[in-house]
């Protein structure tokens, strides 16, 4: 899972560099890290490579009903990512919410392809780590974005944008109670996803006094919180 999702990431980086090609004045549209990958392709296109194989390897030794499912969410996947690319209307996607979305199936579905009784039960978990992984997506758009000229993001990227600090306290309490409602529910994983969503909000509540680059590092770095409760878990 580590190097599909690192692969993914670079080849997104790469794909969005071509803007440059495309239409140089779109340069507003990247970051630092567009730029790092540009400088760095042909490293990145190597490491792709090399991870194209080392996952081909690793593909036998996968359960076969999460091989079903990864085929599954991989078409939904390269679909979106098609649009988003082969399109110049990408603003009109909602695409911090739709990477929420897919990086939460992706960590599920080895769960639930091995216990598939437990696809229910799971899914509020599933729900609250999508909606964290899309705030983190939300947060990063925002600092980068922050009273800068482009394209306006999708309808529901604005109305996330502009309640960002209310959606994220929304998202600490309801994970954090939880377990009050179902005390069979594994406490450690709604516990770390409101961590996570309280670092995130105390992140942007300093972003003034923090470099961009730590800043957005720093906002990935909150996602590992289940870490904290690794001791925890049976």
């Amino acid at each position: 899972m580590a190097i599909t999702v690192w692969m993914l990431y670079a080849a997104d980086r790469l794909m969005d560099v071509r803007l440059l090609n495309v239409d140089p004045c779109r340069q507003q549209d990247l970051e630092a890290r567009h730029y790092f990958h540009l400088r760095h392709r042909a490293w990145f296109l190597t490491g792709i490579f090399l991870a194209s194989i080392a996952l081909a390897a690793l593909l036998p030794h996968f359960d076969a009903n999460a091989i079903h499912l990864y085929l599954l969410l991989g078409g939904l996947v390269v679909g979106y990512f098609l649009l988003i690319h082969a399109t110049r209307s990408a603003h009109r996607l909602p695409k911090e919410i739709a990477v929420g979305l897919f990086f939460a199936a992706a960590i599920f579905i080895p769960t639930v392809a091995r216990r598939p009784e437990l696809r229910l039960s799971l899914l509020p978990f599933a729900l609250l780590f999508a909606a964290l992984c899309s705030l983190n997506c939300l947060f990063i758009y925002a600092w980068e974005h922050d009273n800068s000229p482009g394209d306006p993001p999708h309808a529901i990227t604005s109305f996330a944008l502009r309640n960002l600090p209310s959606l994220t306290v929304l998202l600490t309490l309801f994970s954090a109670c939880i377990t009050l409602f179902d005390h069979h529910a594994p406490w450690p994983v709604p516990y770390a996803i409101a961590l996570s969503a309280a670092l995130l909000l105390l992140l942007h509540n300093h972003r003034l006094a923090i470099a961009p680059v730590t800043l957005r590092a720093a906002a990935d770095l909150a996602l590992t919180t289940p870490l904290l409760l690794f001791l925890f878990l049976q």
